[in-house]
This record gives structure tokens, sequence and C-alpha cells, in this order.
């Protein structure tokens, strides 16, 4: 308030006094006035006065507008005045729009921090806060609009505070989510700019925003205005999006998994006319791209960029960005963000490498897209930030992809070389980049040929064998002297941008290239003018610019001394050393090695992977090699004071890691063979136990069938004995013997049935047999394996026992069948007696009768005994087959005993070779103890794959050394 007062003492001549006099006035006439139109004529009064006294209305009727707010709810039209009034005193819009004269400067820089002033006053009270949430919930539009632009600038002048107040009210965000689903678009519109002051920098109030659903909303809004073609709603949209999602992990995850990635993709439909595009599109696109960006940006989560890479493959949205990268017609910066959106969506994802690898230029012939933007990248008429977005997308296509390495390092190599020269290949433009005047492109193609190479030591070996030709007539020099020999001419050659930058770049690229590779170290080395260079360079007193040179070439040198092997008489180690102490000194080599690290664009560069830069001059470090000098500088600093003993007890304590680790990887390898033989072993008994349990299932059923058989049969058999008791007349006897002609003809369906079932079984006899022979064979090929654990063997044997059982079971059932049919035959018999005694009995009118039932009874009984014949045969062959199982049984427990005996042998050898693994850790732990004793960085990871094997084998030491 004393701020507030201050300026009020400034000038006093004009209007102030009556203004502030009606001002007064207008002030009690709201306070005192007991008619509601009184009230309602001041308040408007003071919002027309508001704008130009906007210090004394908001130091005089803050307080009363507040109050009618509070009790004049019922009336909408002195509310929105009373907001409208507000909003003035406290927005600092409207006084930024009159500033437009100098004169008025000075007043403006006093009145500038009014809308803060009196922001803090109204929020004070924090009930003010949630009665204006309140009022922006009625729905008639004189008071929610203007609640909605009063709680903007609120939100505007003291942001964390308000954020505070609102979600602590109950409900808060809420409210002010509903503006989002408002049919009148100036509310809605403005509830989009509402909800982007309210989301800046709070994470709790992003996650409730998102979680109402804010992301369908918006994308309907998106939708609705047209995509990349509406006008500055989507892009209010867009910004609203970007505060959600940017370093939101939760709201990231929750917009992939709500599937509103897919949703994105007609956002980058361009057509085939991309001419004329209007400044809006142009902006919403921009900030299209960036929202892609925020999702897969390498500061997040590499599980959720990965997520979301993925996503966006399979939905189709890299496909479109392609499309628009490979597009004629696009702004130029739009096809910068393009190039770095399309880098961060392919970066670290190996389907999303391959898939731009694929990609084609629609040029005729058609080129690579990698080989366009390359031509683009050493292209110094190209736009600068162009050619860093292009630099960068390369490296991100190489990042943790070997393959790609392993495709543009060959392009390179003279047997892949294209003889006739009619295509141009990424090796070729990235030599002609490397040895061009422009000190750019010198420096962007030797930071891609440090990419091909990263982390890739087969490679290195590989570019060894690249020969270059110079001129006609001169023999051809590798691609590492003719590195070396530019770098060593340094200032003679005229180039255009600056000179140091080739230098950098070259020295950046030799370093890379020879870390972690003692074979390029020696072809370095055999160079006898490289190490002289070397050490010339660092021991000259130059200026502070060729200061970050010194100090590269004392980290090469550096590398050229810890990962040199000894194999050049004259370049040992310990040669190199005292090299430095009579040129150097140690002392002042480590004060020039620490040159690269102090550096303030050595710092900048390590910030973050994408190439950034102000300006060329200012392009001197790659992100990726700052992480490999802040390896390699404190061992290249020990390796400069080690003695020689020291080099000798490392270099031997390197050579047994190597043989161990060798003896480990070879032991790994056939441990890996043994388990996918193991599975394959597991997957054949998975397929004879179903198989089984298919054939148990078949005989159940037919076990319950044959049941049924049994039960039905009983009840003729009981039906025919009563038939029998109550018919003794001749007429009596007819009927019987008709029933007993259809028992017959019942009983010989039964006898058809029953071998019907001996097929069957029979047939399900032969599928168990060549299940038996099939697991014979199979057990067979088992004992020829020597790597077959006795898990497997088991298993095996048990099964075995399970068909043996199954067989006792046919057996038992077959013998039941027989007993069936003897009960059948006994049947039968019975007929025929009970057929014959009625027969005796009757007179001699019915003889010829009872003849010639006699006659018929005698066929179907002989048909009845050839059947049961039969079935005695067929029953004997079955004997004959069981007897064939049994031996067949007996020949798989000799077996099994074989394989027991062999399975115990098998267990020995393994048994021996993890003895041996146990015995082979304990060495590798020793020397890994002597290795940090001499200061030497020791990686863990083969340390605890093989520590986690010995400690289950630990038997059986002696018996592997001996």
């Amino acid at each position: 308030m004393n701020f507030l007062r201050g300026v009020m003492g400034g000038p006093s001549a004009g209007p102030q006094p009556s203004g502030a006099d009606t001002i007064q006035k207008l002030c009690d006439r709201v306070a005192s006035s007991t008619l509601l139109d009184d009230r309602r004529d001041a308040v408007r009064a003071l919002k027309s006065l508001s704008k130009k006294y906007r210090l004394e209305v908001g130091i005089q009727a803050m307080e009363h507008l507040i109050h009618v707010l509070q009790t004049d709810r019922s009336d909408s039209e002195i509310i929105g005045y009373a907001l409208d009034t507000l909003y003035n005193v406290i927005s600092n819009d409207l006084e930024e729009e009159e500033q437009d004269d100098s004169e008025e400067e000075n007043l403006a820089k006093q009145v500038d921090d009014l809308g803060s002033q009196f922001t803090e006053i109204f929020i004070k009270q924090q009930e003010n806060v949630t009665l204006l949430l309140t009022l922006v919930e009625e729905f008639d539009f004189h008071v929610r609009w203007p609640g909605v632009k009063l709680l903007t600038s609120l939100l505007k002048q003291q942001g964390p505070q308000v954020q505070q107040i609102i979600l602590v009210s109950p409900m808060g965000v809420s409210r002010l989510m509903d503006l989002l689903a408002d049919s009148r678009e100036v509310i809605r519109n403005d509830g989009v700019l509402l909800l982007q002051q309210l989301t800046k920098s709070n994470a709790a109030i992003q996650k409730i925003v998102a979680f109402e659903n804010a992301f369908e909303r918006l994308l309907d809004i998106i939708t609705e205005e047209g995509n990349s073609d509406g006008g500055i709603v989507v892009e209010d949209c867009l910004l609203l999006l970007q505060n959600l999602l940017k370093n939101n992990n939760s709201n990231q995850n929750f917009f992939k998994e709500g599937s509103y990635i897919q949703r994105m993709k007609p956002w980058f439909e361009v057509g085939d006319d991309n001419c004329g595009w209007s400044a809006q599109k142009v902006t919403n696109l921009h900030l299209m791209l960036q929202l892609v960006r925020v999702l897969v940006s390498p500061t997040n989560p590499p599980g959720a960029t990965s997520s979301c890479q993925k996503a966006m493959f399979h939905c189709g949205l890299l496909q479109q960005l392609c499309t628009i990268l490979m597009a004629t017609g696009v702004p130029a910066d739009i096809l910068t963000e393009t190039i770095n959106t399309v880098s961060e969506v392919i970066r670290g994802c190996q389907t999303n490498q391959d898939y731009f690898a694929s990609v084609n230029a629609p040029s005729n012939p058609p080129r690579p897209a990698i080989v366009v933007l390359l031509m683009s990248m050493v292209n110094e008429r190209q736009p600068f930030v162009l050619r860093c977005a292009v630099l960068y997308c390369f490296q991100c296509f190489l990042y943790k992809n070997q393959k790609g390495q392993g495709e543009i390092v060959s392009t390179l190599l003279p047997s892949t070389i294209d003889a006739t020269g009619n295509s141009v290949s990424a090796g070729q433009l990235l030599c002609g980049g490397l040895f061009s005047t422009d000190s750019l492109s010198n420096w962007c193609a030797a930071v891609a040929l440090a990419h091909a190479l990263q982390e890739n030591a087969t490679l290195k070996e590989q570019l060894l064998r690249v020969q270059l030709a110079t001129s006609i007539g001169n023999p051809p020099v590798s691609l590492l002297q003719q590195c070396t020999n530019i770098l060593s001419q340094g200032d003679k050659i005229d180039r255009r941008g600056s000179k140091v930058q080739t230098r950098v770049g070259l020295l950046m690229l030799l370093c890379t290239w020879l870390s972690n590779c003692s074979i390029a170290v020696t072809h370095f080395l055999h160079n006898p003018a490289n190490v002289p260079f070397l050490t010339g360079q660092i021991a000259e007193n130059l200026g502070e610019e060729e200061q970050l040179v010194q100090g590269l070439c004392a980290l090469l040198l550096g590398i050229s001394i810890y990962y040199n092997d000894n194999s050049l008489e004259n370049y040992r180690k310990e040669k190199l050393k005292q090299l430095i102490e009579k040129r150097i000194g140690r002392e002042n080599f480590i004060e020039k090695l620490g040159f690269i690290s102090k550096h303030e664009l050595y710092s900048r560069a390590a910030q973050k992977p994408q190439p950034s830069f102000s300006s060329p001059d200012h392009m001197m470090f790659d992100h990726e090699f700052t992480k490999l000098v802040k390896e390699l500088e404190g061992v290249i600093s020990k390796a400069i004071y080690k003695s020689s003993e020291e080099d000798k007890k490392e270099e031997e304590v390197k050579k047994t890691l190597e043989q161990h680790d060798n003896i480990v990887t070879h032991y790994k390898k056939v441990i890996r063979e043994q388990d996918q033989e193991l599975e394959e072993l597991k997957q054949r008994i998975n397929t004879l136990t179903s198989q089984n349990e298919q054939l148990q299932a078949t005989v159940t059923q037919q076990v319950s069938q044959i049941q049924q058989h049994k039960d039905q049969y009983n009840l003729l058999k009981v039906q025919l004995g009563k038939d029998t008791q109550h018919h003794n007349s001749h007429s009596d006897t007819f009927q019987m013997n008709g029933i007993q002609t259809e028992e017959v003809s019942k009983l010989k369906e039964e006898l058809e049935e029953w071998k019907n079932k001996h097929e069957l079984l029979q047939g399900q006899l032969r599928e168990k047999d060549s299940v038996i022979e099939k697991l014979n064979s199979s057990q067979l090929e088992m004992g020829t394996t020597e790597q077959s654990s006795q898990t497997i063997r088991s298993a095996g044997l048990e099964h075995n026992s399970e068909l043996q059982k199954e067989l006792e079971m046919l057996r038992s059932q077959i013998q039941l069948q027989a007993a069936e049919i003897s009960k059948l035959q006994m049947e039968n018999q019975k007929l025929q007696n009970a057929t014959a005694d009625p027969v005796l009995g009757d007179s001699g009118a019915t003889a010829a009768t009872s003849s010639e039932l006699e006659a018929r009874l005698e066929q179907e009984i002989k048909e009845l005994k050839s059947e049961v014949k039969t079935l005695s045969e067929e029953k004997e062959s079955l004997k004959q087959q069981l007897d064939s199982s049994s031996s067949t049984v007996a020949i798989l427990q000799d077996e099994k005993s074989k394989l027991q005996r062999e399975v115990a042998e098998s267990k020995k050898e393994q048994d021996d070779l993890l003895v041996l693994l146990a015995d082979q850790d304990q060495k590798i732990s020793a020397l890994k103890i002597k290795l940090k004793d001499l200061g030497v960085p020791v990686e863990d990871e083969d340390d605890i794959e093989s520590g986690d094997q010995g400690d289950e084998d630990e038997d059986g030491d002696e018996d592997e050394q001996d």
C-alpha cells in the first residue's frame, strides 16, 4: 500500500482530483445505497473509470466490489460489471496497449507492477478466489466470461499462489474443466487460455486436468477447428497439451495408454501442393511437431520413450513424418523441425531405424533418404539450423544401431564401392565433406563418421582398410593417414570458416577411432610424423583459441598410450611416457588435458544430445564425445604416472582376464546349447503327454459305453424271463417264438456292436504301439545327447510306466469283453432250450410250424457261433499283440537302465564343467581385486553372471583342476 500511495503522490495536475472525488462518491454510493439499481449504476460508472483511473479505482473500490460479488449474486448484470472492473484494475494487458509514447515510459515503469500488487491484495483472502470459482460455474454469459478473464489475469500475476488456492479448493480444477464443454466458443477459447496459466509448472494440477478427460476434449477441439489448418484456437490447445505432457511422465503414459498418439496422425497429412502456407498453419504444425518430440524426448525415461516410439511406428505417424520430410515445397523451418522430430522418434529404436533406412526420396533414380539428408549437411549453401538438424538425424539413426553403423561403413570399403559412379553413397558424401574447404562441413562429416564408429571395435578395424586416391599418379593413402595429414597441415589450407573447427572435428574423429582399438593405435603410431606433431602442439604456448586444440592433442596422445599394445618397439608405452616427460612434462600434459572439460562449449554440449548452437563458430563439441572425454580423462591421467612394472602387471592381468573371459564365453555358449536342447525335449514330452491324455479319454468313453450295453442286456434278459413264465398256450407259444426271434435279432445287433468295439480297441492298440515306438526312438535320441538333464530322463521313464499301465488296462478290458462273449453264448444256448421245450408239448397240427422255427433258430445259432468263433480269433490276435507289447515294455525297461547310466555320466560331465567355472570365477575375482588395487577400472557384468553360476556348483573343485 505504501508503494501505491507513492504512485498516487506523483503528478497532481490534470483531472486526477476530480476523478478521485468522483470515484470516492461512487464507492460511497455502492456501499450505502439500498436500491439495487443505484448500486448497479455506480458499479457501471466505476467500470468506465477503471481504465483511466486504474490506481484510484483499485485502491478505493476493490473492497466494495468484492462485497458486491458476495451480496448481489442474484443480479447477473451488477456481478458482470464488478468482474469487469476488477479485471481492468488487475490486468496489465490494457496498460501495455496504451504505453506507446516515449513520454509515458517513466509512468509505465511506476505502474508496471500494479497488477501484481492488486492481485496480492485480492488473493490475500482465499475466500475471494473460491468465490470467483463459484461465479465461473454460472452459465450466464455476462458472469462467466468476465470471471474467466479475471481468474486468468490473477494466474498471470501470481501464478503459484493462485494455483495453490485452486488446488486445495473442493472441486476447484474440475469446475474449470467444464469450460471446455461450453457451447459458446468465446468462453471455451478463454477457458483454454485459463487452463494454460493454471497448468504452468504444477505437476499436481497437470495430473488432475489430464484425468478430467482434458486430452479427449482438446483433441476434439483441434479436429473441429481443422487440425493444422485451424486458427489460433488450435495453437492455444497445442500449448496447453505441451504444458500437460512436458516433463510429466504420468501424463505421458496416460496419453499413450489412451491411444491418443494414433489421433495425432491426421495432423501431418499434407497435400501435394505445399505452396503458400499461412503463418498460422506454420505455427500450428511447428507446435504439433514439438508435441511429438515431448513424447519421445531423450530426457524422458527410456522405457516410456521406447513405448511411444513403437506406438508411433505402428499407427503410421513415423511414416507420415517421413512423407513430410521428403515432400517438396515445405517451409524451411517446418522441414528443420520435422527432421529433428524424426530424429528423436527413431533414436535408439531398432524397428524405427530400420524403417528410416528403407525410406527413399521421390527422385529419379530413387535415393535413400539418408543420402539426400547428408547431401544437405555437407552443402554449405544450406541454412545452418538445417545442417545441424540433419547431423542430429544421422546421429540418432546410428545411436545403438550396429546394423546401421555397418551399412554406413560398408559404403566406404573397397569391395562395396560402386565402380560405375552412377550413385552417390553415404560414405562418399562423408569423405567429401571431411576433406572439403568448408570448415563446418569438415566438422559435421567428422562427427557423423565418429558416430558410425561409436562403441564398435569391429568397424574401427574395418575402416582402416579404406584407401583414398589423393591425386592422379600418386599411390592411394589410408583414410587414417589422410586425416592426420590434414591435421598436420593446419593453417596452410585456405578454408572458409573457423580453422580451429576443422582441427577439432578431426581430433574428435581420431580420438573416437583410436579409443578401445589397439590395432588403430598401432596404425596411427606407425606413421613417424604423428607423435612429433602431437608433442609439438602440446608443448607450445599458444593463445586461448588454440588451447582447445592442445587439449585434444593431449587426449589423442593419451589414448595412444593407454590403448597401446606395445607392438611397435619405438613407440612402446614406456618410451611415449618418457617422451612426454622430456618434451612436455607430466604436470603440463595433465594441465593441457584439462583444458577440454573446462571449456564453456564443452559444458553446453554435455547438456543434451541435440547439437544446438547459436552460430557456426560455437560448433566445437559433440555430446557423445563429451562422454568419451569424461570416461578417459581420469584413466589417462593415471596411466601417465604409472611405472613400467605396473604396466607389465596390468598387461598380464588383462591377458589373463581375456583368456578366462574366452573360456567363460565358451562354456556359456555350451550351456545355452544345452538349454535349447532341453526345451526341445520338453516340447516332445508335452506332445506325448497330450496324446496320452487323448487316448485315456477315449478309453474312458468306451468303458462307459460298455457299461451302458451291459445294463441294456440285463434289462432284455429280465423281460425275456417274464414273457416265458406267463405264456403256456399254443398261441402264446407263437408269441413267445416271435419275441425270441426279436431277441435274437437284438442279440445279433449287440454282437455287431461288440465287433465294432473290438475293432476300435484294435485301432487304439495300434496307436499305442506307434506311440511306444516313437517314444522308444525319441529315448534313443535322448541317449545320444550328452548334455540332456536327469529331470527329462525321469520324466520319460515315468511316461513309459504310464504307457505300461495303460497296456494292462487294455488287456483287462479285452478279458472283460471275452467274458461278455461267453455270456452271450450261454444266453443263446438258453434261448435254444427255451424254444425246444414248448415245441415237444404241442400237437401234430403245429409240428410243421415248430420245425420251421427250429430250422430258423438253428441257422441263426450257427451264425452266432461263427461270429463268436471270429471274436475268439480276434481275441487271440489281441492277446498276441499284448504279448508283443509286453516284450516292448521289457525292451523299454532295458533302455531305461541304459538311459540312467548315460544320465549319470552326463551329470558327471556337467558337474565337471561347472566346477571349472567356479574355479575360474575365483581366479577372476582375485585378478580383478589386483586390478582394482592397481587403480584399473573393472567391469562387473561378467562377474555377476559367473558368480551366480558358481554359487550352485561349489563341489568337486579338485577334480577339475586335476
